[in-house]
């Protein structure tokens, strides 16, 4: 018997209609021979909306919860009126969102009274989006004739750490969990319809997976039930060659190793969740991500057994934006040991995260790419902690950069890539910043100028043909 996780994001489940077409995709591969689970992110833009709630009701405005519960309670019975036809099914699932929601506003109540949000408190709060959309995605497979059952990613058996905000999971209790709970629904030819995003600490407090997370909660699921496949359902056809916004010729791409497909949602390809392959990858579950309003189309397909070399090497070009180079040097860091250790160490402990190093062999500098919105806090830290010593006599910032990455397993031990890489840009005039490569070769990224980010993934995905693969 197959089994298939099926993961709707929130454009897939926007409206009503929406909502409708999915349980029919649902349908569709549901039967004897496949069991399928189903995993929800919350309605389009639900979310955004929940942690702006949050943050109004830390600053006690009763007024803006009020008007607050009436919209999104409004918003979600309007989509279950539109999706369900069965009176019965809808009216018990009217009374569901009913409560919910006044338990949010419980919740929004709590946070003003004490005027504080904590990131338990702010986990709590984001989790009614899903706990508001799997209840009426449910409701439409029971209104079409299918068995279904909904349950917070917690019910599931998904349990993780307190790191709320962006908890690490416990993958050996969970699959034990997992398998405990759901199996017995699968065999009585039952439809789960799992909250994604949402978990539990072993204790029963309310978890999040950070934000994308519904992805992530498909491949553990998967992983936990040893899928044959999971589909990341979303509102494109797959990973791309490039953005289609930059680059209109850009193709689909058939099919990816787990490396590759890593890089890429690393580097800002949307579609996927970058935490979300790690589970299928380490279980060897294949990972399909479809275009939820084109069923036919096969879209990406993720495996081990997939890596295709392509003759160039390269299958992919992309641009990361809002970032931005801090450059440390003085000549008093050449041969010194721990130099760099002492530089990550600072920014390590104001929770700046470094997205890219490179450092010359005379080790007279290093470069660093973080976020552009933490490079004044950057700054600031290097220069109240380091500026000055022996070592490092200047730090320097820029903010008009962005970070193009070239992608493809094929690249490695492939001799002139980077070259064709970079006389692609030279040839546009183009000057490059910095560069770094992992060993591993998987990708080359480099920093030029904002205003030649476009330009460059342009000339780089039409010197490698991709609009022809």
């Amino acid at each position: 018997m197959k089994k298939i996780v099926m993961k709707f994001g929130g454009t897939s489940v926007a409206t009503g209609e929406n909502i409708r077409h999915v349980a029919n995709l649902i349908a569709d591969h549901a039967g004897e021979d496949c069991r399928v689970v189903v995993v929800v992110s919350a309605l389009d833009g639900v979310t955004d909306q929940l942690i702006q709630v949050a943050e109004e009701a830390k600053k006690r405005k009763s007024e803006y919860i009020r008007d607050f519960k009436q919209k999104i309670l409004a918003r979600h019975l309007s989509a279950a009126d539109e999706a369900i036809e069965d009176k019965q099914v809808k009216e018990e699932v009217e009374q569901v969102l009913k409560a919910r929601v006044d338990e949010l506003e419980q919740v929004l109540k709590g946070i003003g009274y004490v005027s504080e949000l904590t990131p338990k408190t702010r986990d709590t709060v984001l989790s009614f989006g899903e706990k508001l959309s799997a209840p009426i995605v449910s409701g439409v497979l029971k209104d079409i004739g299918l068995k279904s059952q909904y349950l917070t990613g917690g019910e599931a058996g998904i349990v993780t750490d307190s790191n709320y905000g962006e908890a690490g999971l416990l993958m050996n209790v969970t699959k034990y969990q997992v398998k405990k709970k759901i199996e017995p629904q699968l065999k009585e030819g039952a439809i789960p319809v799992i909250t994604g995003f949402i978990a539990t600490t072993q204790d029963g407090e309310t978890t999040t997976l950070g934000r994308g997370g519904s992805d992530y909660t498909a491949t553990i699921m998967g992983a936990a039930l040893a899928a044959d496949e999971v589909w990341i359902w979303t509102d494109v056809d797959g990973l791309m060659t490039s953005d289609p916004k930059i680059v209109p010729s850009a193709k689909t791409i058939s099919k990816l190793a787990f490396e590759e497909a890593t890089e890429l949602t690393i580097f800002g390809a949307k579609a996927m969740h970058p935490r979300a392959l790690e589970p299928a990858r380490n279980e060897n579950i294949p990972v399909r991500i479809r275009n939820v309003f084109d069923p036919k189309n096969p879209g990406t397909l993720i495996s081990k057994n997939h890596e295709v070399k392509t003759k160039d090497g390269v299958k992919a070009v992309t641009l990361v934006n809002n970032v931005a180079v801090i450059t440390v040097s003085g000549a008093g860091m050449v041969g010194a040991p721990g130099t760099a250790a002492k530089v990550f160490d600072v920014l390590g402990r104001e929770n700046i995260n470094i997205l890219m190093i490179s450092q010359s062999v005379s080790e007279s500098n290093i470069s660093l790419v973080i976020q552009r919105s933490l490079l004044e806090r950057a700054v600031s830290t290097l220069d109240i902690h380091l500026l000055g010593r022996d070592f490092i006599r200047e730090v320097e910032p820029e903010d008009d950069v962005c970070v193009v990455a070239v992608l493809g397993a094929g690249m490695k031990g492939m001799p002139g890539v980077a070259s064709r890489i970079f006389t692609a840009v030279a040839k546009e005039g183009i000057n490059v910043r910095m560069i770094a490569q992992g060993s591993s070769e998987l990708n080359v990224s480099f920093v030029v100028k904002e205003t030649d980010g476009e330009e460059t993934v342009r000339a780089i995905h039409k010197e490698f043909k991709l609009d022809k693969k």
